[in-house]
């Protein structure tokens, strides 16, 4: 029998090896890495994937999180601005999320084929479909800034003075698009820690010049609201030409040839198909969100900045979240192209399961402590106190979120985006919207009903998706 000496010295050796295992497995997850994922360990090919997609995510949620604590001390009424302006947004968030969701499918899908010239064809319409989309949304966008902040309920102060942010940031939506669309193609590809190094490079920038530029530090002019916007729209557009530097000369998986460089129609018109589920699921799903919007602005300013700052915190739980989904959808795409639809299928179920422990736990800490988050942002105790509302009720729900978001992207990874489309327009427009304004306007419980709508529909949301894709259907798509 080994004494004790030699058992804690064999316990201490092997804790040890599984420190330095993951230790190698996160430089490798952070620095890139040429792993076939259709052959890796499905628990470690979720971690190598995932860990700069929730990186990724983080960063996004930053841009969110980043913005509002600055736009916070300039008032209540730049908060509201802020949080009509990213309601509406959100439709251009739709679109490239939308966009991203057929090229994640497509790039993925020949990726685990073994087709990287093709992949870098698929991933060059995509672009060219993005530009042509962002120009057609950019020219109202600018044009009816003012008029469009007034119809979402801002009051005539609000649209005089913040019409600028709408303006730059519609106005800029480009950047937008093909920070989305070309992510995906990295992320599709297995190259997801260079979809991270974008981020950050985007928010480094955004940050910087989020003070500078709202309250004109030292030689900077003090543009307020507008400074927020020009802020973003830059650290994004310096993001994309780095994104478009590394297309055409860096040495990943995917890379843009300029004798590939050519008008697909075919291509093309495949990915219309399967980015209209992508892009109606989603803007389903945000066209909620502005609907949502004008209920509550009904409760006053004082409830839409608490509710826009409470939507703030939860984004920067939910994206971290969505980077764990998209290393599900990568998976299902690579092993669907690599005939393996069993492999896929459990990529899915592993990854749920993290998704849920990760946003079960963020859920009690914040429904716990939601007026510490509030706070953080805003002082005014009026839009504290409606924060704090909004915050414990809709983060009661993160279990069932946790669980849809990567049922849903299960589904999106292999093409079939239809299915998450019908789900999202159940959920949200015959079910949460009806009953929001049932409860908020009908009841008069103003926020609190409006926020017990979101949690109910999301919770729907997660029940159907089950429902669905344990059916199995989603493995036969061809795309």
């Amino acid at each position: 029998m080994p004494d004790k000496k030699s058992s804690d010295l064999l316990f201490t050796k092997l804790k040890d090896i599984r420190l330095n295992v993951l230790w190698k497995d996160v430089k490798e997850a952070i620095s890139g890495t040429e792993r076939d994922f259709t052959t890796t360990s499905l628990g470690r090919a979720i971690f190598i994937l995932a860990v700069p997609m929730v990186l990724e995510m983080i960063m996004e949620s930053v841009f969110a999180v980043v913005d509002i604590f600055f736009v916070s001390k300039l008032g209540a009424d730049a908060v509201a601005t802020v949080g009509i302006t990213e309601s509406v947004m959100t439709i251009v968030y739709a679109i490239g999320v939308g966009l991203s969701v057929a090229t994640t499918a497509l790039v993925a899908r020949r990726i685990g084929e073994k087709k990287k010239k093709e992949a870098g064809v698929i991933a060059f319409q995509a672009i060219m479909v993005g530009l042509i989309i962002s120009f057609v949304i950019s020219i109202p966008g600018i044009l009816f800034a003012s008029s469009f902040l007034k119809l979402m309920g801002a009051t005539d102060k609000m649209a005089a003075e913040g019409f600028m942010y709408p303006a730059i940031m519609f106005g800029g939506n480009a950047v937008i698009m093909l920070l989305f669309i070309i992510n995906a193609v990295f992320r599709s590809s297995g190259d997801a820690a260079i979809s991270m190094r974008v981020m950050w490079i985007a928010n480094i920038i955004n940050i910087i010049l989020d003070p500078l530029l709202i309250f004109g530090i030292g030689p900077f002019p003090e543009l307020g609201l507008k400074g927020a916007a020009i802020a973003t729209t830059t650290g994004r557009g310096l993001a994309v030409i780095y994104q478009f530097y590394l297309l055409f000369k860096g040495n990943y998986r995917i890379r843009l040839y300029f004798d590939s460089l050519k008008i697909k129609i075919g291509i093309m018109l495949d990915l219309l198909k399967i980015s209209a589920g992508g892009i109606f699921q989603n803007l389903i799903a945000t066209s909620s969100w502005i609907l949502m919007i004008r209920i509550i602005a009904i409760s006053g300013p004082e409830a839409l900045a608490g509710y826009t700052i409470a939507i703030r915190v939860i984004i920067f739980a939910l994206l971290p979240a969505w980077g764990l989904s998209n290393a599900a959808a990568t998976l299902v795409g690579q092993n669907l192209g690599a005939k393996q639809p069993g492999r896929a299928e459990k990529s899915v179920w592993i990854t749920g399961y993290v998704n849920m422990a990760f946003m079960g736990t963020l859920g009690v800490i914040m429904a716990t402590f939601p007026g510490f988050f509030i706070q953080l942002f805003i002082s005014d105790l009026a839009v504290v106190e409606n924060g704090t509302t909004a915050l414990r009720i809709i983060s009661l729900g993160f279990l069932f979120y946790a669980l849809g978001m990567v049922l849903v992207q299960g589904f999106n990874g292999s093409g079939d985006t239809l299915t998450p489309t019908k789900i999202n327009l159940v959920s949200f427009w015959f079910f949460e919207i009806p009953l929001a304004y049932l409860l908020a306007v009908v009841f008069n419980w103003g926020l609190t009903g409006a926020s017990i709508a979101i949690v109910s529909a999301e919770t729907l949301l997660a029940i159907i998706a089950l429902f669905l894709f344990r059916k199995g259907k989603w493995k036969l798509r061809k795309v």
